[in-house]
């Protein structure tokens, strides 16, 4: 869209021709920003709500540090996933403030996360899905939720699970993190009336062939309210808790379900 047509745009909106809803819906779609071997999508965060992420694998540093200048430049922030070390060291001397967590090999760029709002609960089975669970907490924190986040209670000992039925009857969602036979977010949906959602991870031994067992467990799990992203997929995990996170409505403005009930979702 050319000046002439901006101009056009804001003196509709001066007459009242036009809405300022109307005129932030031709914001929200325009042009992307082309590098060469990048195409920036500069308002994602103006249309969907939350900023865009970066996929660092099979980036080299100078792309990744281009593109967070890019957003730099115009205050946006973005999440960086699945970024090595090497190359994290790298984009940090070309681009001052990107900070960088090693274990979950996630960057950011934009403010400090504060305090957040709603409930987001991430456990995960084992210490070794960790590095996933670690990313889910992170990515959801970074898009604006309050986040706690439970390693190592899985399902070989049930009470580290149940000592957390006060966390997960207030949270809007449940991130459950699990590799071997992937059992916790079953376990975790039976006790809940939050949206959880499975993540298998990769680790285990033999016949968890990289995360499928997992996988397929969480998929064929008879508990209702339980969905499943894929394998090692933290960031995904922890994107879709913070948009149902941000979703919710209070309870006060819930409304009752068929039967004058009132919904039954514990906080």
């Amino acid at each position: 869209m050319n000046r002439d047509r901006w101009l056009e745009v804001f003196e509709a909106v001066r007459k009242g021709a036009m809405t300022p809803e109307e005129a932030l819906s031709r914001v929200s779609h325009l042009p992307y920003e082309d590098l060469g071997f990048a195409r920036i999508d500069h308002h994602r965060l103006l249309r969907r709500g939350f900023p865009e992420a970066i996929f660092g694998e099979g980036k080299t540093a100078g792309e990744v540090a281009r593109i967070l200048q890019s957003f730099r430049e115009r205050s946006v922030p973005a999440l960086v996933t699945r970024l090595d070390g090497a190359k994290a060291r790298a984009v940090k001397r070309a681009v001052p403030g990107f900070v960088y967590h090693p274990r979950s090999r996630l960057g950011y760029l934009g403010p400090a996360p504060g305090e957040g709002e709603g409930s987001v609960v991430v456990v995960s089975g084992g210490s070794s899905d960790a590095p996933v669970a670690e990313e889910a907490f992170l990515t959801a924190r970074y898009l604006g939720a309050r986040a706690e986040l439970h390693p190592d209670v899985g399902v070989a000992g049930l009470h580290r699970v149940t000592a957390l039925l006060p966390s997960l009857g207030k949270a809007r969602a449940v991130v459950a993190v699990a590799g071997m036979e992937g059992a916790l977010p079953s376990v975790v949906a039976g006790l809940t009336g939050a949206l959880v959602i499975g993540v298998p991870t990769s680790i285990g031994y033999g016949v968890q062939d990289s995360g499928k067992t997992p996988l397929f467990a969480m998929l064929a799990s008879c508990v209702p309210g339980l969905v499943v992203v894929n394998v090692d997929a933290g960031f995904s995990a922890g994107y879709a808790a913070a948009v149902i996170n941000r979703a919710e409505e209070a309870p006060a403005k819930r409304k009752p379900v068929a039967g004058g009930k009132a919904a039954r979702r514990p906080r």
